[in-house]
């Protein structure tokens, strides 16, 4: 084995112990919970109340299931569907602004259901008290109406009176996007002060696994004491709960474009807690602090809904708004968030400017390109000179092939003296590794992306170029092989692009980079086509720019 791959296999093998290593020896630390105290009591109680929705042999659709029972229907610009009186209970909401498939007859998006369905997902606001004997409203309860319609302009009030002296009250709001108020008020006649928790939950089933990725978060999260946690549904699955402290934040379920949240009280502590309550559930609730209501007077306590699609400016707005402690965190921006977020507003930026989200990333790419022009300039001419030398080096490499450490010696002698840093030419690669996740990013999380056409066959940015192998030729084609066109000419086009760079000196260096074309060709044919897109423009602008590089220097 040559000194330079046991170099390389050494550094990959290091980087991985440290990796390892540190991981074990700094686990992340859960915050601990104190078990015997009155509210760990009341979280049992909001467990509990997932857990008395009675079971069908049968699921329903939607329709059929919200059909059961008595609702009040929610409309604006953004939502549709109902809260159930009984238990007003978030159980039937459609995004409006967002269809199933390409096709624009498709279904809205569904995003909460009934529990009498496939797939039940709905949230629900109460009182928790620590006194047995007094009732208070569950998820059976039915509310009396005052109302005819959620909308922006007409929110709606839900009573129910519990025989005992408390009157409870809700009044439910919402904007024209997808934020909910509940505000929460109890009125005490009992002639005895009570003391009530707030809490909120939402409850889901398990994701079909089909819609699942790895490229972003599916799972719980939220922002808890400052900090983002996001929990996948398998590892929630395996721990069954994780219970956290926060003054305010967020909590709730993140999907690939769809998020449902508690938004958590910033003036006081809310214990939050992610767990299974039930075989294939999960559940996401917080639990207020107490609420001390004198008799005569009134209690009231405030809580966020957000139930939606997450479109990255609406976050920020809503951020702004409401002092919601990082909730453009939602959106998995990845460990370049310095740049994702960045690089998301300004192809917005030309989206808006241009009208196709296709051409805005090749206007992108280009304005990247002569942003990096001068440095890309440097190593091009680097580049082009160490070509122009190449015949001396495979003399060196010829007269010094028995003498590794002369004939390192003799081509640092000939970079020297023609003036070459062969480092150089590695720069632009290295500026790009960021850019390019950074971008693979953008074009797999930002919802502006999901469906944007650009031209001839590709209708969907986000999605892999249709237009593959199987398709045109109508054979049987292995997955990973069953390709687009756009993938092979990114392909052909760092094919020419390594054929104007000089040869690495070593043999087994220069096989691995004769394959990178083929491999990134493989390996990007299933990615989002923007993406492979933007990588053959980048590439066609790099080969343009260095042609003209090695006709200055005077390189064939």
């Amino acid at each position: 084995m040559r000194e330079e791959t046991k170099g390389l296999y050494a550094a990959i093998i290091l980087s991985l112990i440290v990796i390892f290593a540190t991981n074990w020896l700094f686990p992340s630390k859960k915050q601990p919970i104190a078990e015997d105290t009155p509210e760990v009591a009341v979280e049992q109680e909001v467990a509990k109340t997932s857990a008395d929705e009675p079971k069908l042999d049968e699921a329903l659709s939607t329709a059929e299931a919200a059909a059961l029972d008595k609702r009040v229907q929610i409309s604006n610009s953004a939502l549709k569907g109902s809260i159930r009186l009984k238990g007003a209970r978030f159980d039937e909401l459609y995004l409006t602004k967002y269809k199933q498939t390409l096709d624009p007859q498709s279904p809205d998006v569904e995003l909460l259901a009934p529990s009498q369905t496939n797939a039940p997902y709905y949230a629900e606001f109460g009182w928790i008290g620590t006194d047995s004997r007094l009732k208070l409203p569950q998820a059976d309860t039915i509310w009396t109406l005052k109302g005819k319609q959620l909308t922006p302009e007409t929110p709606i009030v839900l009573e129910w009176n519990n025989g005992q002296g408390l009157k409870f009250v809700r009044k439910i709001s919402v904007d024209d996007d997808y934020m909910f108020n509940i505000e929460q008020m109890v009125e005490n006649n009992s002639g005895k002060d009570v003391t009530l928790y707030p809490y909120g939950l939402i409850s889901r089933s398990e994701p079909m696994s089909e819609n699942s990725t790895k490229v972003v978060h599916e799972g719980v999260a939220g922002v808890l004491d400052s900090t983002l946690k996001e929990i996948k549904f398998s590892t929630l699955k395996e721990d069954k709960k994780e219970t956290f402290t926060s003054n305010g934040g967020w909590a709730g379920f993140s999907d690939h474009y769809w998020l449902s949240a508690l938004i958590l009280d910033n003036n006081s502590e809310s214990r939050v807690k992610f767990s299974t309550p039930l075989d294939n559930t999960y559940q996401t609730d917080f639990v207020g602090q107490p609420l001390t209501i004198t008799s005569g007077t009134v209690g009231t306590f405030n809580s966020k809904f957000f139930a939606g699609a997450k479109e990255i400016k609406l976050l920020d707005q809503y951020a702004k708004k409401f002092n919601i402690e990082k909730f453009d965190l939602a959106v998995d921006f990845g460990w370049y968030y310095f740049l994702t977020k960045p690089f998301f507003y300004i192809l917005d930026f030309l989206y808006h400017f241009i009208g196709n989200m296709g051409w805005a990333i090749l206007l992108f790419a280009a304005l990247l390109r002569l942003a990096m022009f001068p440095i890309a300039n440097k190593s091009y001419e680097s580049m082009s000179k160490m070509k122009k030398v190449q015949p001396k080096i495979q003399e060196l490499q010829e007269k010094f092939k028995d003498d590794k450490t002369k004939l390192q010696m003799e081509m640092m002698n000939l970079y020297r003296k023609e003036k070459i840093n062969p480092a150089s030419g590695c720069l632009p690669m290295l500026i790009q590794i960021p850019v390019f996740f950074s971008l693979y990013k953008v074009l797999n999380i930002s919802i502006e992306i999901r469906h944007a056409p650009f031209i001839g066959w590709i209708k969907d940015l986000s999605a892999p170029d249709p237009l593959t192998i199987s398709a045109i030729t109508h054979l049987p084609v292995p997955g990973f092989l069953d390709i687009g066109v756009w993938p092979i000419l990114m392909g052909l086009t760092m094919y020419i692009q390594q054929k104007l760079n000089p040869k690495p000196a070593n043999k087994d260096q220069a096989r691995m980079f004769a394959l990178m074309p083929l491999i990134f060709m493989f390996m990007l044919g299933h990615f989002a086509s923007g993406l492979v897109i933007y990588w053959t423009l980048s590439n066609i602008l790099s080969i343009m720019q260095q042609k003209v590089i090695m006709k200055k220097v005077g390189v064939d």
